[in-house]
């Protein structure tokens, strides 16, 4: 099978994107939040755990330290107990506290709006950063690439990396910057509902005929997935 060429690779993703945006259109954050630092800790929360797992324990997190003021002053201990359902709650509360702490010391309590300063944050990632600039100030400079972006990607062909942080210079490169903004959202959203982990639904996904894992037809209704080309020994 010969290599795709990168113009034959940037227009099979654009047409997935624009195919997914026909599915799932633009929707606001599954997340619940209400400033710019609600957003940083809610998206802290959510690695490795459920939006909502999250959405369960911020009415009250927020409600008792819903700023970098408020947020700084606690103690590590009491933000655990209010978190304590989620996933590395301990160390999830740690990083809110320290969080908020050098919002305030270092940027005068605002959350900052580039990545490089974002990233300094304790437990802000990359991921991250790409969701804050997007959701909470219009900014985009990259794609934050969780699980199911980067099941994706790589059940797509679009990438081999090992890691999301490599993954993304690789969707960064075929992917129209226009489209950066929606491909999260959406592509999480059909990672949960279609392209799943487990068993990939490939028989009622829209996009099946741009995929080079789609399934092969043997006979009479059996199917079975694309094999694989093995490199030669």
């Amino acid at each position: 099978m010969p290599r795709e060429s990168k113009k034959s690779k940037v227009a099979r993703v654009t047409e997935f994107c624009r195919r997914m945006n026909e599915l799932y259109g633009q929707e606001p954050s599954a997340l619940d939040w209400r400033s710019p630092f609600e957003l940083v800790i809610a998206v802290l929360l959510s690695a490795q755990t459920t939006d909502v797992a999250v959405n369960s324990v911020t009415p009250e997190l927020f409600e008792r330290w819903g700023t970098p003021a408020q947020m700084a002053q606690a103690s590590p201990d009491e933000v655990a107990e209010v978190i304590r359902r989620l996933g590395f709650y301990r160390t999830k509360s740690q990083h809110c506290v320290e969080c908020a702490q050098m919002i305030l010391a270092d940027y005068d309590g605002e959350v900052p709006r580039t990545m490089d300063e974002l990233v300094r944050l304790p437990g802000v990632g990359r991921k991250t950063a790409n969701i804050v600039l997007n959701k909470a100030f219009g900014i985009v400079e990259g794609i934050a690439v969780d699980t199911h972006v980067f099941r994706i990607s790589q059940r797509m062909g679009l990438t081999t990396a090992k890691t999301p942080l490599e993954a993304e210079k690789d969707l960064l490169a075929v992917i129209p910057r226009e489209l950066w903004s929606d491909v999260n959202s959406q592509w999480i959203r059909h990672g949960r509902a279609v392209c799943t982990a487990r068993v990939a639904k490939c028989e009622e996904c829209p996009c099946s005929d741009l995929c080079p894992q789609r399934p092969v037809r043997y006979g009479a209704g059996q199917t079975k997935r694309k094999p694989r080309r093995r490199k030669a020994e």
